[in-house]
């Protein structure tokens, strides 16, 4: 019977094949209470497992230093850090130590109940990156308790299975493609699934940002995460279709439909190629407006894909990942200097914009300075805040930017401001910072500064702001939960989340126009940027700047060289002044 599995689409394409079936290892796991003298057995069978997972992993390291990028993408050695992190913290270890030795517990359940109380501490995070960092833990989990029982990775070796008759519909000469339905799966096992014979996979968990997509993306394979009980209602071998473009699994098609899913998977395997060719075509609408496409990275390292994607340059690195998960240990300036330095370099003379930290009470460091009175912590202590409150950490962040503008074209982006004290506070000590470097005679370069646009209460200052910044870039993101009131990553509410929304429309539009009035510049970086149904009504309202995913970039060229600009502004302006403009783009 023909049913299907809805779940999270976050690498586009289609894969079609027969199901190999993997569930958690979790499931199985074994509940018993052991004697007072069989603890310090029992810990060494957790020391031994965790030990045997770190040399597994650092094995895996040492082999994607020996691939190209196809097969093994930057992003899977920075995961890979991120588990051997995780692999060595103190309050996993300490918790399992204490269920085995004050519980009696035997050492599998001993880590599963660890497992529990901190995914529950990450279940009240607010910010949904962070929340999805859970699936690292569990990960980690998994792998111990499958050295433990002596299981491989699910990706490893997968079972050998002849045709059928339905199978011939694909192609008689091609071995029968096959596709992973797990639990989850590790940054480990997603570079031996790119080794393997998987032509997509489907999980249980996840959600956009969880690393399993970051990588999926990566590496152009289909997928969907977050699908729930998949991996329990798909029976092993059954026939199954991968939608990753619209986050669908469908099991046991029909030949009609399974037809059909195979000539979209040929259209878009064409429409794919047609855009690659679109990558060093400038990005010029058809009246001659040149627009700006640039990426959005998060590691130095993320630099190699914004240009094979065609980016002319970063809008926005977010520099709160070289800061967070590491226990409370701060990089210092060198260590900043590096990473930034790297991805100017990488980007090879193109411009790069970075961020400031924007982290705080919902994105804490590290869990033990997270501040859990606030019942409202995306409304608190972060971001520009944060840095304010520490002004030392602030000032080892911007001198640290400032050396690797020595490298390149280097912007400087303040996020979540919003007062004007904030501002002459923060240029106060950006200026304190290069005043500390000329003391120490360190060379260094110059940058624009510029603020993010996410606040209502920013955007509704914006003679302010531009009186003090050289550019400005919208967070769409977060402007419109904050101008909405709207928590995205609360189910409940979350379908109240609208891009499309006259007061967030009008707040995007108020900000282009008056850049454009000052010849200042402006940018959107946030899903917006990124969302072709959005590029049209973005051009119509001025905006030539747009900064997203890579991933995204050769698809809203595509928009951009189709567009007449001049045309589209009317027309704009009648979306956004519209009672409902999402109707209104669509007539």
């Amino acid at each position: 019977m023909t049913f299907a599995i809805h779940g999270i689409a976050v690498a586009r394409g289609i894969a079609i094949g027969r199901a190999v079936v993997t569930g958690s290892g979790r499931a199985d796991v074994v509940h018993y209470f052991i004697q007072p003298d069989q603890v310090e057995a029992e810990i060494e069978r957790i020391r031994v497992g965790r030990d045997a997972v770190v040399e597994e992993i650092q094995r895996l390291q040492q082999t994607i230093t020996t691939m190209g990028p196809k097969e093994a993408p930057h992003e899977l050695s920075a995961l890979l850090d991120v588990h051997l992190m995780l692999l060595q913290d103190e309050e996993l270890i300490e918790g399992v130590k204490h269920w085995i030795t004050d519980r009696l517990y035997n050492a599998e359940w001993a880590l599963t109940t660890q497992l529990e109380v901190l995914s529950r501490q990450f279940d009240d995070m607010e910010d949904e990156y962070l929340r999805e960092r859970k699936a690292d833990l569990e990960q980690v989990a998994e792998r111990i308790l499958r050295y433990m029982k002596g299981i491989p990775s699910p990706v490893t070796q997968p079972p050998v299975r002849r045709k059928t008759q339905q199978d011939l519909l694909l192609d008689d000469n091609v071995d029968v493609p096959l596709v992973l339905v797990a639990h989850d799966l590790s940054p480990a096992d997603m570079l031996q699934f790119k080794q393997s014979v998987f032509a997509g996979f489907v999980t249980d968990v996840g959600g956009k940002t969880s690393h399993t997509a970051i990588v999926a993306r990566s590496l152009d394979i289909p997928a969907v995460v977050g699908a729930r009980s998949a991996s329990n209602l798909v029976r092993q071998d059954d026939w199954v279709i991968i939608d990753g473009d619209t986050g669908v699994m469908i099991v046991d098609p029909s030949p009609i439909i399974l037809a059909e899913y195979g000539f979209k998977q040929r259209q878009a395997e064409l429409e794919r190629s047609r855009l690659n060719r679109l990558r060093h075509t400038p990005a010029v609408t058809l009246d001659g407006q040149k627009v700006e496409l640039l990426a959005n990275i998060e590691l130095p390292e993320d630099a190699v894909g914004a240009l094979k994607a065609g980016a002319v340059g970063v809008g926005l690195f977010r520099s709160e990942f070289l800061f967070m998960g590491r226990g409370g240990d701060m990089p210092d300036e060198d260590e900043q200097y590096e990473a930034y330095r790297r991805a100017i370099e990488g980007m090879q003379g193109l411009p790069v914009t970075i961020r400031t930290l924007d982290v705080g009470a919902d994105k804490p460091l590290d869990e033990s300075r997270r501040d859990f009175a606030h019942l409202n912590p995306a409304l608190g202590l972060r971001a520009i805040r944060l840095s304010l409150a520490e002004p030392d950490m602030f000032r080892t962040q911007v001198r640290a930017i400032l050396r690797a503008a020595a490298h390149g074209k280097v912007s400087l982006l303040i996020p979540m401001i919003a007062h004007a004290t904030e501002i002459r506070q923060t240029l106060s000590l950006i200026d304190f910072a290069r005043a500390e470097l000329d003391n120490r005679g360190v060379p260094y370069g110059p940058t624009e500064i510029g603020a993010m646009i996410e606040i209502p209460a920013a955007a509704l200052s914006l003679r302010t702001f531009l009186k003090y910044f050289d550019f400005l870039s919208i967070g769409t993101n977060d402007l419109i939960q904050y101008t909405l009131a709207i928590d995205r990553s609360d189910e409940s509410v979350a379908h109240l989340y609208d891009p499309c929304h006259p007061a967030v429309l009008r707040l995007v539009a108020d900000t282009i126009a008056e850049c454009r009035r000052q010849n200042k510049g402006v940018s959107v970086c946030g899903e917006m940027a990124g969302d072709t149904q959005f590029t049209r009504l973005l051009l119509g309202l001025g905006l030539r700047s747009f900064s997203m995913h890579p991933a995204q970039i050769l698809a809203v060229k595509q928009e951009v060289l189709r567009a007449d600009a001049s045309r589209l502004e009317t027309w704009a302006r009648e979306v956004v002044d519209s009672e409902d403009p999402a109707q209104a783009m669509a007539s």
